[in-house]
């Protein structure tokens, strides 16, 4: 038998110390709860982390507004409203039913479930108690995150996407892929079965996300003016840094809901004191990954870049997503300084592969969606890093290359992208005329 070399060793007590003091506490009995208590206290768990997940929504809008140009501030605001929409009612029509299907709904076994199956909320006045839930709670945190998946990539193609295809790829992708592939773990199909682990979604929401708008901004291509005809970038900055970090920190407050109210109960002293360590962890994380970047950014660039350090702060946060609960404090900084630095830099790389993202949302919430989803096991025993290989690369080859076509249909039927004097006006302009900034325009 093969002795395990004192490093990984130790990096494994470092990641699993909570788990061991976890089973302690395990041991001891809670105070009984009544049925009633956990219910009331589970539901509003879920709405109290809905709302905040839904405030999120605002911060993807300032963080967009902030770091598109002001000629395209207006279509940016607008996308983010529409596809809150069209999430919810695409949710409630196929995706909730297809993500979440009985036992006996499956059409094929694990992989889909059922179609047109709109959602019911519990009668009025009468809620089921032995649900431990209410249904209207469980819906309603379930849809924000499906319209998460569709803020991410309503970023990365900013400034020269076509409004309608956009909202078409929208209905599609909260209709049917994201619930799809987030149906094989949280609606118990095969990932889940498995063994696969993605407790409140660095790969089932984030990198979702992120490979829907790679698969897009190949289709789309690059902004006008991004690459010179020498293949070096042309920085295009964006029109307001306040409101990106002001974006910024809505996201970091709206990370408590999102992965704080995935424990998905807090009816009991042992599920409270578990919201209370994720909470902890996902600020650490999201504190390290600030950190990781200005170090980083500094010692590449001579200067602090603070569009890579809002981002640092969300890589940390996709990052610990994943895992949020069995980290110590000090795994927690580890994961999310490493997503913060990837943050900064898989921008490069992008870049020289002509790749045009004008938010950062793939490095954010793609690259740094798979490593916390991949390191995982070094905290939760109950996975493996081979299934979690396995569960991301089934996502993602589902995802991109489904989205690949889609855009790849909507290209070649209708187009996906403005004229290049469209572009050049502004997006505000062509597409909705109407500007953002209507007393700063220039006299011509």
């Amino acid at each position: 038998m093969k002795k395990t070399p004192p490093i990984l060793a130790a990096l494994a007590m470092t990641f699993a110390l909570p788990a061991f003091a976890q089973d302690a506490a395990a041991t001891e009995a809670a105070a009984p709860v009544s049925a009633d208590v956990a219910y009331v206290f589970n539901t509003l768990l879920f709405l109290i982390g809905g709302f905040l997940v839904m405030w999120m929504a605002a911060g993807f809008s300032m963080l967009e507004a902030g770091l598109v140009r002001s000629k395209n501030v207006t279509v940016q605001l607008f996308k983010n409203v529409s596809l809150f929409a069209i999430a919810g009612l695409m949710y409630w029509l196929i995706g909730y039913n297809l993500m979440y299907p009985s036992d006996d709904t499956w059409t094929i076994a694990g992989v889909i479930g059922t179609f047109f199956s709109p959602v019911s909320l519990d009668p009025v006045g009468a809620g089921d108690v032995a649900g431990g839930y209410s249904a209207g709670s469980d819906f309603f945190f379930q849809l924000m995150f499906c319209a998460t998946t569709a803020s991410i990539v309503s970023g990365t193609l900013a400034e020269r996407i076509r409004l309608w295809p956009f909202m078409i790829f929208t209905v599609i992708l909260t209709g049917l892929i994201y619930p799809i592939e987030a149906s094989w773990q949280w609606g118990g199909g095969f990932l889940s079965e498995m063994g696969f682990s993605d407790f409140a979604g660095s790969t089932l929401v984030h990198a979702t996300g992120g490979f829907a708008a790679l698969a897009g901004a190949i289709v789309l291509g690059a902004r006008e003016g991004k690459y010179r005809a020498d293949g070096r970038m042309q920085p295009l900055p964006g029109s307001n840094l306040a409101l990106a970090t002001l974006g910024t920190f809505i996201l970091w407050l709206g990370w408590f809901g999102f992965n704080g109210a995935s424990q998905l109960a807090i009816g009991s002293v042992n599920d409270a004191a578990d919201v209370s360590r994720i909470f902890v962890n996902t600020n650490m994380a999201a504190s390290a990954g600030v950190i990781a970047a200005i170090a980083l950014t500094h010692v590449l660039y001579g200067k602090i870049d603070l569009t890579m350090v809002l981002n640092g702060a969300l890589a940390g946060l996709v990052s610990i997503t994943a895992e949020p609960l069995f980290p110590s404090i000090f795994g927690s900084v580890l994961i999310g300084a490493v997503g913060g630095a990837l943050a900064v830099l898989v921008v490069p790389v992008l870049d020289r592969l002509k790749i045009d993202d004008v938010v950062g949302a793939i490095p954010v919430h793609l690259v740094a969606g798979i490593w916390g989803t991949l390191i995982v096991p070094a905290s939760n025993p109950d996975t493996s890093f081979g299934t979690q290989i396995f569960g991301i690369v089934v996502i993602g080859v589902f995802t991109f290359v489904t989205s690949f076509a889609i855009w790849m249909i909507l290209k070649a039927t209708m187009g996906i992208r403005v004229t290049p004097e469209a572009e050049i006006t502004g997006l505000d302009v062509s597409e909705m005329g109407m500007e953002a900034y209507p007393d700063f325009i220039q006299a011509k």
